[in-house]
């Protein structure tokens, strides 16, 4: 059976649409993978996790704020899709000396 992903936002934050951004950029990169994405507005003030089948991967007040959506591609990845390649997501940025 394909996970699922639950991620829960505080409405009052008005963090719907960065829940929503995150939930495109999963059903994109995992499409095959997925049975889907749940918008879940949270009770809990301030409040922002994602949870696959109900083991949550992230939570915002633990980590004090949001990663790079790379990051959380790659938390979803190796629980999904684990030794799936993604691509320049997974590759380190290239920095030059001037």
């Amino acid at each position: 059976m394909k996970p699922l992903i639950v991620i829960e936002y505080c409405p009052k934050c008005h963090w719907l649409l960065r829940a929503a951004y995150m939930a495109q950029e999963f059903l994109t990169t995992f499409e095959g993978e997925l049975k889907g994405v749940t918008l879940q507005p949270g009770e809990v003030s301030g409040g922002f996790h994602i949870a696959i089948d109900g083991t949550k991967i992230f939570d915002r007040k633990a980590t004090g704020g949001f990663p790079e959506i790379k990051e959380l591609k790659q938390l979803v990845r190796d629980i999904v899709a684990p030794g799936r390649s993604l691509g320049h997501t997974d590759t380190k940025p290239h920095h030059t000396n001037a």
